[in-house]
């Protein structure tokens, strides 16, 4: 079987797992959490799009997030904003307004000088839900969110919410990998890989990083307002940095630059976070050891590690079981 015939086989078989998981008879808690990978997942892969196609790490997307998150939960409570539509694009617009604000500040620098200037907006942003309990709740956060119906269906139950999520999910993969392959796409890299070769061709350098920051920042929006319907609950750690770094240890385990590859990343984090702090209260320290050996051992992330121990497998039957030659 040729590989891509190999890729097709597997996206569809999982596609058709994700879709039949809920009526296996698998409990309600593992449905619950990989509700919640599918939402860190697309934050991931809008961290992705910074990260592996312009160059630019971004260690205020938890503000991103979280502001979207904020802005569907104000709307509800005090707003009475409750529609599904209506929640999703205030989300959307907080979170492209707090970028477009970042960006005018943060892409003034490259490199390191940028990650500290990011650093530096999320824990300022974090510093005002914290600290203006008025709007935000302070550390109580806001409560009383529900979830909306989408059209004539009901989202409060955990699998019908778990659709949506795939589903929202589903639509982001196919969304970005076709901007990050198109001209756009290719232009990103460019600047990414030769910003003063795109700058001597005539390349707005700065004018197509500040769209991917934005661009970005739709799909960070879209996965704090799914974050917070799940939740029903929004909080400060939100958008915490510790947030941050999450999202970050998910691009990187999932692979940088690959976008699909976040969702193993995700998968990884969600569940062994939960699995393992269940067993031991050093749960933290034996995840680092983990997340240390597959990036030690796998730098390209588990899109590389996986591929690898499958063909190591095969080439172990293989030769214990000779082909023959003509």
């Amino acid at each position: 079987m040729s590989a891509r015939r190999r890729w097709i086989v597997t996206i569809v078989a999982g596609a058709a797992l994700a879709l039949l998981l809920p009526h296996l008879g698998v409990p309600t808690f593992f449905v619950s959490l990989l509700t919640q990978t599918w939402i860190i997942a697309i934050a991931a892969m809008s961290l992705d799009l910074l990260i592996g196609f312009v160059g630019l790490v971004n260690f205020s997307q938890a503000a991103l997030f979280g502001v979207g998150a904020y802005a569907v939960a104000i709307g509800a409570t005090r707003f009475h904003i409750t529609g599904f539509a209506g929640g999703l694009v205030c989300g959307m617009i907080a979170a492209v307004v707090t970028a477009a604000l970042f960006g005018l500040v943060a892409l003034r620098a490259e490199g390191p000088g940028f990650i500290i200037i990011t650093i530096a907006l999320n824990q300022i942003v974090w510093g005002l839900a914290y600290q203006w309990v008025s709007v935000s709740g302070g550390d109580n956060g806001i409560t009383g969110i529900t979830r909306p119906p989408l059209g004539p269906f009901d989202l409060s139950s955990n699998t019908a919410y778990y659709y949506v999520c795939l589903a929202a999910f589903a639509l982001t993969l196919a969304i970005l990998m076709t901007v990050v392959r198109s001209p756009y796409g290719l232009v990103l890299k460019g600047v990414r890989d030769t910003p003063r070769r795109m700058r001597a061709l005539g390349y707005n350098v700065w004018l197509y990083r500040y769209s991917a920051l934005l661009l970005s920042s739709v799909f960070a929006g879209t996965a704090g307002v799914l974050f917070a319907w799940y939740n029903q609950f929004v909080g400060p750690v939100d958008l915490s940095l510790d947030q941050s770094t999450q999202f970050l240890i998910v691009t990187i385990l999932g692979g940088i630059g690959t976008i699909y590859g976040q969702l193993f990343g995700a998968l990884v984090v969600i569940f062994l976070s939960n699995e393992l702090s269940s067993i031991t209260q050093r749960w933290m320290l034996v995840l680092g050891v983990i997340y240390f050996a597959i990036v030690l051992y796998a730098p390209g992330g588990l899109v590389v590690l996986v591929p690898r121990l499958w063909d190591r497998l095969r080439g172990k039957r293989v030769a214990v079981v000779p082909a023959e030659h003509p």
